[in-house]
């Protein structure tokens, strides 16, 4: 092989090897470029990931926290109806055991001893004053036709309120009071109205002493002022 020749297999043999050189770099930076890239999306989706979890971490703790603040209202809820059942319980046996003011429509009905002088009365002088036995049978009938709370001259009648009679005086509660006697009781006042019925006790009595009696469309009762204590009764 000449001189000429030797150059030119060279030439072509330096050509391949260029082309391969430059092959390779451009390889080995295009692979650096894709490791790189790689690399980062790897790198942004760890990120992501974590970004991810930290956000289902929160989501269930907010998730959870919204729970118990809804088991909190239920059962802050719960016990505020329990207590405000329980004071409409306390309130309607405060008003049975007439431990509270109370006011309603109602009647009021007076007994008042007779102003006919004892000394023009043919009968019985005794039948011209009110008797207790005239106090304790309007109060019966009062209960009977639906009274929720009755008062004599302002002392509010109870279960353990005693009516009697003391010399020209009726003791009520204990209290000895004169005539006359202001009966007031609240309810529908229709029914209670029945004790001005014929041949009722109104009717009876009102032919020996003054009864007056009116339906009231707003009666005030005081509670009791006696204090109530059992001694032998207790509770299962």
């Amino acid at each position: 092989m000449n001189k000429k020749g030797i150059c030119l297999t060279l030439g072509i043999m330096c050509a391949f090897l260029t082309y391969g050189i430059c092959m390779q770099i451009k390889t080995v930076g295009g692979f650096g470029i894709t490791a790189g890239r790689t690399s980062r999306q790897i790198e942004l989706k760890e990120e992501i990931l974590k970004t991810k979890e930290r956000y289902d971490n929160l989501y269930k703790d907010l998730e959870h926290m919204e729970k118990q603040l809804e088991i909190e209202r239920t059962n802050a809820t719960k016990n505020n109806t329990e207590l405000e059942q329980l004071e409409e319980e306390i309130k309607v046996i405060q008003k049975l055991l007439g431990a509270t003011d109370v006011s309603g429509k109602g009647v009021k009905i007076t007994l008042k001893d007779s102003s006919v002088p004892a000394t023009n009365y043919i009968g019985d002088p005794n039948d011209l004053v009110v008797h207790d036995k005239y106090i304790i049978h309007i109060i019966n009938e009062l209960f009977n036709a639906g009274a929720e709370a009755v008062s004599v001259n302002d002392i509010r009648i109870t279960s353990m309120t005693a009516i009697e009679c003391d010399g020209n005086v009726i003791k009520v509660g204990g209290e000895r009071i004169g005539s006359p006697f202001e009966i007031k009781a609240i309810g529908y006042p229709e029914y209670l109205a029945n004790l001005n019925r014929p041949g009722g006790i109104i009717e009876k009595i009102e032919t020996k002493i003054e009864v007056t009696f009116t339906k009231e469309s707003d009666i005030k009762i005081p509670k009791s002022t006696k204090a109530l204590k059992f001694k032998y009764i207790t509770t299962h």
